[in-house]
């Protein structure tokens, strides 16, 4: 693991990576091999899941897909979701307009200390003493409008068609996450009567939030060098990546450890678990330990939708995830509190999840979400 920064390097954000015949210090990362990368199989233990949300018109198969997806890997390629092909390609062609602004109109967007939005690093980058080769763009999903007049501030042509573009796609994307949700609180056994019931769930799926992430990943001379984005779990419920057909997203997978390169079919988007759905799940769906690696001949752009709940909402096990007479590992925690535990954390993987559970003999106030009732 890098160690923490000491400085900024305010310098490196405007690095010229397209002029660039070598990778420099500032962005050579040690220890990417220390696990080897392979390529996706087509069956056996390195082929990715893919989810077919159509499914065939049988919902039980697709929430069983699901299942196993959430519970073997954490992540699963989504296909038959029933988002117009035009979308994606829409979504690229502008993020690739953005990143070919000139720096001193990027900058105007530049974000500041403590800021989650903006242009420039992730905010957890900043623990890190290396760059990663890439370009970045973090926003509230219904924010856009706002949030673009700092890079064209006069609005003009261009940005309202940026603006259009990206709320269509967070249109879209809501919409599937919330159908998306269904599927998941299916596959841990509920029916549709009981979803609907559930307080909780209802809650849930209607009070999702959104927030974008616009990566740009240039072609880079000494790919074995450098990193686009540093392997981590995602914080929140879970992640929908649409991505350019130019493969770059990794999945660890255990015994023996190993990267494994997700495809990027056309038209499928990668669907990443995050650390709350694994608490909400009570550990029975798993956060996915994923980076993103850069191409020697080609740009890579991908769009990381991120859901979650709302800052204020205390995020417990489901009743339906605990087993018969079970209690729940995880104590209830909100999302803003647990990025601040996983700040503390040595790493980026969910083993701050740890922090966060519950000893055996239980608290009894421990918060625990109340069963869902059954409809005869």
């Amino acid at each position: 693991m890098p160690s923490p920064l000491t400085s900024p390097a305010a310098a490196a954000a405007n690095f010229e990576f397209r002029s660039a015949e070598h990778v420099p210090e500032t962005h050579e990362w040690p220890g990417l091999h220390d696990h080897p990368s392979v390529e996706a199989a087509a069956a056996g233990r390195d082929a990715v899941p893919v989810v077919d949300l159509g499914g065939g018109g049988d919902p039980a198969a697709v929430a069983r897909a699901v299942a196993r997806a959430a519970e073997e890997w954490g992540a699963f390629l989504l296909v038959g979701h029933g988002v117009p092909a035009g979308v994606a390609a829409r979504v690229e062609e502008q993020i690739a307009r953005l990143f070919a602004l000139p720096a001193a109109e990027k900058d105007r967007a530049g974000r500041r200390p403590g800021e989650m939005n903006g242009y420039g690093r992730p905010p957890y980058a900043v623990r890190f003493s290396r760059l990663m080769w890439s370009e970045g763009y973090t926003f509230a999903a219904a924010a856009v409008r706002d949030e673009f007049r700092r890079v064209w501030p006069d609005g003009g042509d261009d940005y309202l068609r940026f603006c259009e573009v990206m709320e269509e796609h967070h249109r879209e994307m809501m919409a599937l996450g919330g159908r998306l949700a269904d599927v998941f609180f299916r596959a841990l056994g509920l029916t549709d009567e009981q979803i609907a019931a559930g307080e909780t769930e209802r809650k849930i799926r209607e009070s999702l939030t959104a927030t974008m992430h616009l990566n740009l990943y240039p072609r880079c001379p000494e790919p074995e060098r450098a990193i686009g984005l540093a392997a981590h779990t995602d914080s929140g419920f879970f992640t929908l990546i649409t991505q350019s057909p130019v493969p770059g997203l990794q999945l660890l997978r255990r015994g023996p450890d190993r990267w494994v390169t997700v495809p990027a079919p056309p038209g499928a988007f990668a669907v990443v678990l995050g650390d709350l759905f694994q608490l909400l799940t009570n550990g029975r769906y798993r956060s996915a330990f994923h980076r993103a690696v850069v191409n020697g001949d080609r740009d890579r752009i991908s769009v990381p939708y991120f859901l979650g709940p709302p800052p204020d909402m205390k995020v417990a096990p489901l009743a339906a995830a605990l087993p018969p007479g079970g209690k729940p590992a995880f104590r209830s925690v909100t999302w803003p509190e647990y990025l601040g535990v996983k700040g503390k954390a040595s790493g980026f993987d969910a083993s701050a999840l740890a922090m966060l559970q519950v000893p055996e003999e239980a608290d009894k106030n421990v918060s625990v979400v109340p069963p869902v009732p059954t409809k005869h």
